[in-house]
């Protein structure tokens, strides 16, 4: 009898080192999409906050820390860590999409280099700072992408994509150690 076993969506695939620049998989135990009925949004934000003590960020941005945090995802939040609260149910449409997304956690001194070979928007961190997030494309794929820190990126992807996205990156991470490496003193 076939025996099935769970794998991530970067199994086999990552870490990855190139040049200054390191990916890795980012892996928390629940990802649940929030949407809710016209008019809820603040029934939703005020029953987020007493719950898991964070609040529906503004667009663009993330509330909340590692582990607990609420990422705006286009037309949804993404609550990334704990399990919803059953309470959140009654006033969001919840959906639990933990199997559905790779999480790439990237960072590095030459991060912003390799991510502007492949992403369409302007990551420099003093206009793309901590805690700015963007539903954008990476090459062809769509895919959530946040700063954590300086030097450091989040990139969701559909699981689907997690093979692609790790190619990308390390033909971009290739490209930007082989230019480092030319560099004369």
């Amino acid at each position: 009898m076939l025996k099935l076993s769970a794998k991530s969506a970067f199994e086999g695939l990552l870490p990855k080192q190139i040049g200054s620049v390191s990916i890795k998989e980012y892996a928390v135990d629940y990802l649940t999409l929030i949407d809710w009925p016209a008019g809820r949004k603040d029934d939703v934000s005020s029953e987020l906050e007493k719950i898991h003590d964070i609040t529906l960020p503004v667009p663009n941005r993330i509330s909340g820390r590692t582990g607990n945090c609420c990422l705006w995802f286009g037309n949804h939040y993404l609550l990334m860590g704990r399990k919803p609260g059953p309470e959140l149910a009654n006033v969001a449409r919840l959906t639990d999409v933990s199997d559905g997304y790779g999480i790439l956690h990237a960072e590095g001194d030459e991060i912003e280099a390799v991510l502007a070979r492949l992403i369409p928007i302007n990551l420099c961190k003093s206009v793309f700072k901590r805690d700015h997030t963007a539903k954008t494309l990476v090459q062809h794929m769509q895919a959530s992408v946040t700063r954590i820190s300086e030097s450091a990126f989040q990139i969701i992807v559909s699981r689907s994509m997690a093979r692609t996205l790790v190619h990308d990156l390390e033909r971009a991470m290739g490209s930007v150690a082989f230019r480092a490496s030319l560099q004369i003193e």
